[in-house]
């Protein structure tokens, strides 16, 4: 398998994957904004030009979700995954999908406001209103948390997805003072030796 990564992205959750499951894969190397994702041959793999992507065998996909299901449903052997029949399957599915759904969308206009945009360009309400709205949506994996070290049951996909969300939010300044399971919960995922090795690849 060959992952398309630039460090301190979303790719991270692939590489982090495949350092979990100790599976083989192949680097191509990024920086953030380089003009070859731009190149004609990079956008027949991604045609946002972005990351991450995987190349596997024939298979060419992107989009770190469907990269994360994808893995773990041809080459996890059932790792990572709960049974259908599981009382944690509905739960895994919903924190698969959450990073994206409901916290990475108010990453993304953080990240946007915060850092890409000169500062005479940044809108302070948009700031505010993604601020807020990224408090509540951590809120809720405080709440999912309670009583768990994981989101379904095992460390799972699931941990992957959402892990990576809330460490990002994190790392962009949300306030997390008050929510003590996140904060542990970043904590536990990030003393991961796999975890670790994913956020030091290229950077």
């Amino acid at each position: 398998m060959k992952i398309y990564h630039a460090p301190n992205t979303r790719s991270v959750r692939i590489v982090w994957l495949c350092e979990e499951l100790g599976l083989d894969y192949e680097l191509e190397m990024f920086k953030l904004g380089d003009a070859s994702m731009r190149d004609p041959e990079y956008l027949k793999i991604h045609p946002m030009a972005r990351v991450p992507a995987l190349a596997d065998g024939n298979v060419r996909i992107f989009e770190s979700g469907a990269i994360v299901q994808y893995i773990l449903a041809k080459h996890g052997d059932g790792r990572m995954l709960p049974d259908v029949n599981s009382p944690h399957f509905s739960d895994y599915l919903q924190w698969l999908h959450y990073a994206e759904g409901m916290i990475m969308p108010h990453v993304n206009i953080l990240v946007v406001e915060t850092i890409l945009l000169p500062e005479d360009r940044r809108n302070p309400v948009n700031i505010s209103r993604a601020t807020k709205q990224l408090t509540r949506a951590l809120g809720a994996v405080d709440q999912a948390l309670e009583g768990r070290e994981f989101l379904a049951g095992e460390f799972s996909g699931a941990d992957i997805m959402t892990g990576h969300a809330c460490t990002v939010a994190a790392r962009l300044g949300a306030d997390i003072s008050d929510k003590p399971n996140v904060t542990a919960y970043i904590k536990r995922l990030n003393d991961r030796p796999a975890m670790i090795k994913a956020w030091t690849v290229g950077a």
